[in-house]
């Protein structure tokens, strides 16, 4: 049986971070983000990798089945018996898309989703303060913030009412966000 963490946190919240270093130091945890799996698939060049890269050479958006399925078959294949994801669900669509696999399942349970929680002050700070690219502009932030708060409310309430939400302020040093999220994860393993 597979223990999935999903983790979940606006831009610049530290969420992939935090992810890689617990997983670094865990050799029991395999951290996964999204845009990782899919680019993976398309570099083991299997039928499923040409049809995702189809979308993603264009610049358009996977359809939720194949990213679901891309992810479910890399957490499936995974080398380890505990999984943390990040950047997963982002909207309702594809939170109801994984408890639908989930739902029909049984070598896979989602142990918790944990938001990494940050002010918009501080993501955009640390967002616009990285400078990584064209993506990192004051215009493509506040539409990821969108993107990120629209259905944010509606995932926290699925998640809380099912008790697998844990808030962990992402306020922090990066040493105290992940001391904090490992210890909890660790309690759940």
């Amino acid at each position: 049986m597979k223990k999935l963490f999903l983790i979940i946190g606006a831009p610049g919240s530290g969420k992939t971070t935090d992810a890689e270093l617990i997983a670094e130091k865990n050799e029991n945890i395999t951290h996964y983000s999204t845009g990782d799996m899919l680019r993976a698939e398309v570099a083991s060049g299997s039928e499923l990798g040409q049809e995702i890269n189809s979308y993603i050479s264009k610049g358009l958006i996977v359809p939720i089945e194949i990213a679901i399925t891309t992810i479910t078959n890399a957490i499936r294949n995974t080398p380890t018996d505990v999984v943390i994801l990040d950047g997963y669900p982002r909207s309702i669509e594809q939170m109801d898309a994984l408890e639908d696999f989930l739902n029909k399942n049984d070598t896979i349970i989602l142990t918790n989703i944990i938001e990494v929680e940050v002010s918009e002050e501080t993501a955009r700070e640390r967002v616009l303060g990285r400078a990584r690219g064209d993506d990192d502009s004051t215009e493509v932030f506040n539409n990821r913030m969108k993107v990120y708060t629209d259905p944010l409310a509606e995932i926290q309430a699925f998640y809380s009412d099912k008790n697998l939400l844990k808030v962990i302020s992402g306020e922090g040093t990066i040493e105290e966000i992940v001391t904090e999220m490992e210890a909890f994860i660790s309690s759940k393993i």
